[in-house]
């Protein structure tokens, strides 16, 4: 998108909530960014094995720390984060708005620590992890937190002598996502999970053996106006946006994440932030 448009958009989008009433930007602004929603997903499959029964991965995204998301917000969803006892916790980018005018401290760091998942926090690069030379500098926050990053490669998760994989590919935007590399000497017929922060490079990922992809990146739209629909979706999140999508004749399914915070413009509406659960159901022997 050439930056006209953008701009033509992003000034739409302004123009619509302040002309609904003081009322409207009020609630898009201050009330619904804060309407944290839990979705609750059950991912089945042949491949999963039954050990993996009830296995639950909960993914976070686009946190956007910085941009109108404060810490105390951030410390607040980690919480609810942590009473749905997550086996394993994922984070698919975008940690904060501007890394290279960010304070960062040991504050972001403990929180991080706090996520509590046995089988392990994983997380990917987001177009903002790479910008504001924040690269390196996001890398050892979120190792200190905890996290271990998938950057073009994998890792087995066991349980009971069985296992599936996850994988994680760099940044489509500003790094250098390589899923041959990734993906390489992983089992054809091991469960996996795919991280990628944005949705649309589901369209090369069909074409590999993914049986689900976790994406953010969108915000879900941000701002979704009735009988419109989306005012705007960044580069790499203008073909899937939000929700759930399958492809025919694939294996793969693509859920996007509409993320945490806000970037741009600090407004929500009709597009509440949100966390999701994903459980596993194995449906080996099943008839």
């Amino acid at each position: 998108m050439n930056r006209r448009t953008f701009l033509k958009r992003l000034l739409t989008s302004s123009v619509v909530l302040l002309g609904s009433g003081g009322g409207t930007y009020y609630y898009a602004r201050e009330i619904e960014p804060s309407m944290l929603t839990i979705l609750k997903k059950t991912l089945t499959s042949v491949k999963i094995p039954q050990t993996f029964n009830g296995f639950k991965i909960v993914q976070f995204s686009d946190t956007h720390i910085g941009f109108h998301y404060t810490i105390d917000q951030f410390n607040s969803m980690i919480d609810s984060l942590n009473k749905l006892k997550p086996d394993c916790v994922v984070f698919t980018g975008d940690l904060v708005d501007m890394p290279h005018k960010y304070g960062w401290g040991d504050p972001i760091v403990q929180s991080l620590q706090k996520i509590q998942a046995p089988h392990g926090k994983f997380w990917v690069y987001g177009n903002h992890d790479h910008g504001g030379y924040g690269t390196d500098i996001i890398k050892d926050v979120m190792e200190q937190g905890g996290f271990t990053l998938l950057q073009n490669e994998h890792t087995i998760i066991s349980k009971k002598n069985e296992s599936i994989t996850l994988a994680g590919l760099d940044d489509a935007i500003l790094g250098k996502p390589d899923i041959e590399v990734t993906l390489q000497d992983v089992a054809p017929d091991s469960y996996t999970v795919l991280l990628v922060h944005e949705p649309d490079y589901a369209d090369r990922v069909i074409q590999f053996p993914v049986d689900v992809q976790l994406s953010g990146h969108s915000h879900g739209g941000q701002i979704q106006i009735p009988f419109y629909g989306y005012v705007y979706t960044p580069y790499y999140a203008e073909k899937y946006v939000e929700g759930k999508y399958t492809f025919n004749n694939h294996q793969l399914q693509l859920f996007v994440s509409r993320g945490i915070g806000t970037t741009r413009l600090p407004y929500r509406f009709f597009c509440k932030p949100e966390i999701t659960v994903f459980t596993l159901q194995s449906t080996k022997g099943n008839s």
